[in-house]
């Protein structure tokens, strides 16, 4: 299902242009992924599940620097654009997604009915690590380069192109091995989008507020040039299973799987 390299970055190349932005803007909505507090604060909700993801920023400090410079963009838009527009990520949650398996609801029902769904899940994603692995021939590290902000319907995020053809391949050859796993795809997990490398940066929370959609557009489109005067990118080393309650908080058990990229 995921695309080849070359349309790939045709592909996200779009969706950093000023045309998207203004198509994208128009169709915003609250992110249900947060709830507002009677103190005016936002909080997350419940939404547990389970994805294949790199570690989160607190635990990867080989991208420091990059998710350093995250941070700092969050800051930037939560200046810029209307107050209690954002809810931002903890960057200490920030992640690179290698493949998105089960959640909300479809996890709610799995884990009601198959009381040894989780055991299994950990089992079939151990095995398509070790597909993965033992079929690595190519040492170098994976790298991929922030391309610009992207808005989607409940969220702000980074896309992320990768420097070469060898870091596209390798990274869509482990998602060949999760998502053709018959075990896995016997436990209802199967591929359901196409690829896009991005860490969320922050949902939309007050989006029935007035909103200046021109403004937002034209902020997210100039921050970009911050990244064409200063590259930033992030070193895939390694991916593992992990389990999130909601989106600041993703676990890794002893037992879960890893898998070196």
């Amino acid at each position: 299902m995921d695309e080849s390299y070359q349309t790939y970055l045709n592909r996200v190349a779009k969706m950093t242009l000023p045309a998207t932005y203004e198509s994208q803007v128009k169709n915003i909505q609250r992110s249900p992924k947060f709830r507002l507090n009677e103190d005016g604060t936002q909080a997350p909700v419940s939404f547990p599940g389970y994805s294949a993801i790199t570690p989160p920023g607190a635990e990867d400090p080989g991208n420091s620097a990059v998710f350093k410079d995250l941070a700092a963009c969050q800051q930037q838009l939560i200046e810029k654009l209307e107050p209690d527009l954002l809810v931002l990520v903890d960057p200490a949650s920030f992640h690179f997604t290698l493949a998105d398996l089960i959640w909300d609801s479809a996890y709610l029902t799995a884990v009601a009915t198959n009381a040894d769904f989780e055991s299994k899940l950990v089992d079939c994603i151990a095995d398509s690590f070790k597909i993965y692995q033992d079929a690595l021939v190519d040492p170098t590290p994976i790298r991929w380069q922030i391309m610009g902000l992207t808005v989607r319907p409940r969220a702000i995020e980074v896309s992320l192109v990768p420097k070469d053809e060898s870091s596209y391949d390798r990274i869509i050859a482990l998602r060949r091995a999760i998502y053709q796993n018959s075990s896995l795809m016997a436990l209802g997990i199967e591929q359901q989008y196409y690829f896009t490398a991005h860490t969320t940066l922050a949902y939309f929370a007050n989006v029935q507020q007035e909103i200046d959609r021109v403004r937002l557009s034209d902020t997210l489109q100039a921050y970009n040039t911050h990244w064409l005067d200063n590259p930033q990118e992030i070193t895939l080393a390694h991916g593992q299973l992990r389990k999130f309650t909601d989106m600041y908080t993703y676990q890794r058990e002893p037992n879960f799987p890893i898998v070196q990229l």
